[in-house]
């Protein structure tokens, strides 16, 4: 007999000796204080907390069965799916409304994908090769008005954030937006 996942003849518990004697004095003398200032009633009340609180930890310790574990599995890509589309929705609007948004939520978002397209479909780093990454993305004066929405060397430091915008300042154009993503997609 094993007696542990080790095979060691060792418990699961057996390193958990110091927590375990700790939580146990921590409750002896819980109930002694409450027993001085309430009596039994007191003690009574300090023992039920600490079952109440050690049926908590033990259900938290306690590995879920396989059922449980394909459960969470399934619902938590939706769950996930749902957040991160009002999450990229909100970053959108916002940077659509105010260009502050813009420089710091949205803009970063579409450099990365541009980035990303160059080095993978071209060999191009927009990083360390600029005038290569824009005459790989520039194929008509069109597309030399959308380079300066992820032009790296034109992104401006964004002003304090404010959910009005500066006066005047709007984000980018949902035309140009729209414009841009379709140019990404074409890379």
């Amino acid at each position: 007999m094993s007696g542990g996942p080790g095979g060691d003849g060792r418990g699961r518990w057996h390193g958990a000796g110091p927590e375990l004697a700790i939580a146990g004095i921590t409750v002896a003398a819980a109930a002694l204080a409450g027993g001085a200032v309430a009596g039994w009633p007191g003690v009574a009340a300090v023992a039920i907390a600490a079952a109440t609180v050690s049926l908590v930890v033990l259900r938290a310790l306690v590995p879920h069965s396989a059922a449980q574990a394909v459960r969470r599995a399934r619902e938590k890509p939706a769950a996930r799916a749902i957040a991160g589309y009002a999450r990229h929705r909100f970053i959108v609007s916002s940077g659509v409304a105010t260009r502050a948004f813009y420089e710091t939520d949205l803009r970063p978002i579409l450099e990365h994908l541009l980035a990303a397209r160059l080095a993978a479909r071209h060999g191009v780093n927009l990083y360390t090769d600029p005038a290569a990454a824009r005459a790989v993305f520039c194929r008509s004066r069109g597309d030399e008005a959308l380079w300066a929405w992820v032009d790296p060397a034109q992104a401006r430091p964004a002003p304090e954030r404010d959910m009005r915008g500066p006066a005047g300042e709007s984000g980018i154009p949902r035309r140009t937006l729209a414009r841009l993503v379709n140019r990404l997609e074409q890379l």
